[in-house]
C-alpha cells in the first residue's frame, strides 16, 4: 500500500508537469501578462530544483513520512493556489509554491521506496515510478488539451487533487518507518549557500535562453554571483558539523561514474522531447498533437526496457551491463536522429532513434538510482538519492539552455521566430521559401544531435567504469544501523 501511494504521489507530480504547458497560450489570453508567460514554467523549475537536496537532507535527520506528507501538502496547496489564481504574477508565485511540492515528491518517492524494499528487489519497483513519467508525458498533453478545450484551464491543476488527497491518506495510514535518533542540527549556512547557488545557476540558464546572450553583463553577473555562491559552499561543507550535503560522497566511487553519467543521459534525452516536436511540425508539417504522439516509441522502449530490466536485475542480483548497454543505446539512438531529414526514411531513422533513446533510459536511469542507493550508509540514503535527482534536473536544464543557444545561432537571421514558434506556419509559405526555411530548421536540428552524440560516449565511459557492488538483500528500515538507534520501531513492516 505505501508502494501504491508513492505512485499516486508521482503520477500526481507528472501529469502536473506535462499538462500544464497545453494551456499556457489559453492562460496568458485569460490573465494577461505576456510577459510572464516563461515564468509560469520557470519559477516551478527553479523551487523544484532548488528543494531537493533540502528534503533528503531533512528526511535523513527528521524521518521520511514527515517530509513527504509536507510535499505532498504544499503541492497540494499550490495547486489551488493556481486554479483560483487572479492574475499572471499570483500564478508564477503559485506555480512556484507548487513547485516546492513537486521536488520534495520527486526525491522522497524514491528515498521511501529504498527504505521499504531491499536493492535486491528494488528494480522492478524503481522502473515502474519510470514508466510513470513516460506514460503521463504521452498522456499529459492530451488530457490538457481536452480540459482546455470542455471547461477551463483552472481544472487543469484541480485534476491532480484526488490524487494528492488518495496518496496523503494512504501514507498517514500505512507508511510507518522507525523513528531514527540523529544530530539533528542543521548546516543553515550551507543549506543557504546551496540553495541560492543553484537558484543563481538556473536564473543564469533561464536568462541566457530567453532574454540575454551568454556575454550580456547580466548574464556574466549571474555567473560570476553563481561561482561564489557555490565556491563558498565547497569550501565550507568541511567545516560544516552536519554538512548539507557531505562531500565524503563524492569519493564513492559508484557516485563518481554514475551521477555524471545520469546527468549526461538526462541532457542528451532532453534533447528528443524539446527539439523533435519541433522537426515534425516544422519539417513534416505535423500537427502538435501528432508530433506528441509521434513520441510515444521513445516511452514505448523507455517503459518495456525498464519493466524488463527490473526484473532481471531482481532475479540475478547484477546490474552493471544495464547501464553499459543503455548508454550504447543512447549513442545509436542519436546517430540514427542525425539521419533525420524530410522523407519517408528520416521519419523511420527518428522513430527508430527515439525508441532506442527510450531503452537507454528506461535500462539505465532506475538502475543507476538503485546503485547509488546500494553503495552509500543509510544515513545518507536521502541526501545521496536527492543528489542524484537534482544532478538529472540540472543537466536537463543546462543542455537545454545550451543547445537552444545552438539552434537560435543556426536560425539567426534566416528564419524568422514566429515560424520557430509556431513552426506549423512554415508549410503556408511559398516555395522557394518554404524549402529554404525548412533546410536551415532540419539543418540546425541534425547539428544539435551531432554535437549531442559525443555526451552519450562519455556517459557510456562512465557506464562502463562503474563497478558492480552485490546488492543488499535487506531494506534500508532493517539494516542494522537503523535498529541500534531507533527511538520507536514503527508498526511492523512499513511496506505493509
Amino acid at each position: 500500500m505505501v508502494y501504491a501511494a508513492m505512485m499516486a504521489a508521482t503520477a500526481l507530480s507528472a501529469l502536473n508537469a506535462s499538462t500544464v504547458g497545453t494551456a499556457l497560450t489559453t492562460i496568458v489570453g485569460d490573465l494577461g501578462g505576456i510577459r510572464a508567460y516563461t515564468w509560469v514554467s520557470t519559477s516551478y523549475m527553479l523551487t523544484s530544483t532548488v528543494v531537493t537536496p533540502l528534503f533528503g537532507k531533512f528526511s535523513d535527520l527528521y524521518g521520511r513520512k514527515p517530509l513527504i506528507q509536507l510535499s505532498i501538502v504544499v503541492f497540494l496547496l499550490g495547486s489551488i493556489m493556481c486554479a483560483l489564481a487572479p492574475s499572471m504574477t499570483m500564478l508564477v508565485a503559485a506555480r512556484a509554491i507548487q513547485g516546492i511540492g513537486s521536488g520534495g515528491i520527486q526525491a522522497m518517492s524514491f528515498v521511501v521506496i529504498a527504505d521499504i524494499i531491499s536493492p535486491r528487489d528494488r528494480g522492478k519497483y524503481v522502473g515502474a515510478f519510470t514508466s510513470i513519467w513516460a506514460l503521463t508525458s504521452v498522456a499529459g498533453p492530451l488530457v490538457g488539451g481536452v480540459i482546455v478545450a470542455t471547461v477551463s484551464w483552472r481544472w487543469i491543476f484541480l485534476v491532480n487533487l484526488p490524487f494528492a488527497v488518495l496518496a496523503l491518506m494512504m501514507i498517514h495510514k500505512y507508511l510507518h518507518l522507525p523513528t531514527i535518533r540523529r544530530d539533528t542540527k542543521i548546516d543553515t549556512l550551507g543549506a543557504t549557500l546551496l540553495t541560492t547557488g543553484v537558484a543563481s545557476m538556473i536564473l543564469t540558464i533561464s536568462w541566457i535562453s530567453e532574454e540575454y546572450g551568454w556575454s550580456s553583463m547580466p548574464t556574466l553577473t549571474m555567473v560570476c554571483v553563481t561561482i561564489a555562491l557555490l565556491s563558498g559552499f565547497l569550501l565550507w561543507e568541511p567545516h560544516a558539523i552536519n554538512p548539507m550535503l557531505p562531500l565524503h560522497l563524492f569519493k564513492n566511487h559508484t557516485i563518481q561514474r554514475v551521477v555524471p553519467m545520469v546527468t549526461l543521459v538526462a541532457a542528451t534525452m532532453s534533447l528528443v522531447g524539446s527539439f523533435m516536436p519541433l522537426f515534425l511540425q516544422s519539417v513534416t508539417g505535423v500537427s502538435p498533437t501528432n508530433s506528441g504522439l509521434l513520441l510515444v516509441p521513445m516511452m514505448i522502449g523507455l517503459t518495456v526496457s525498464s519493466f524488463y530490466v527490473g526484473r532481471w536485475t531482481t532475479q540475478t542480483g547484477r546490474y552493471r551491463i544495464w547501464p553499459i548497454g543503455g548508454t550504447a543505446f543512447l549513442v545509436v539512438g542519436l546517430f540514427l536522429l542525425t539521419l533525420i531529414e524530410d522523407s519517408g526514411r528520416g521519419i523511420v531513422f527518428a522513430m527508430v532513434g527515439m525508441t532506442f533513446i527510450g531503452i537507454c533510459t528506461g535500462a539505465a536511469m532506475p538502475v543507476s538510482t538503485t546503485a547509488i542507493q546500494n553503495s552509500v550508509d543509510v544515513q545518507d540514503m536521502g541526501v545521496a538519492t536527492s543528489l542524484s535527482v537534482l544532478c538529472r534536473s540540472l543537466g536537463s536544464t543546462i543542455s537545454l539552455a545550451a543547445f537552444g543557444s545552438l539552434l537560435n545561432a543556426q536560425v539567426l537571421g534566416k528564419v524568422k521566430s514566429e515560424y520557430i514558434q509556431k513552426p506549423r506556419l512554415i508549410n503556408e509559405l511559398p516555395e522557394p521559401a518554404r524549402t529554404e526555411t525548412i533546410t536551415v530548421v532540419s539543418d540546425a536540428i541534425v547539428l544539435i544531435y551531432q554535437v549531442a552524440v559525443p555526451l552519450a560516449i562519455i556517459a557510456f565511459v562512465f557506464a562502463y567504469a562503474v563497478k558492480e557492488i552485490p546488492l543488499r538483500t535487506h531494506a534500508a528500515w532493517q539494516d542494522a544501523s537503523v535498529k541500534a538507534a531507533e527511538v520507536s520501531p514503527g508498526d511492523g513492516n512499513p511496506a505493509d
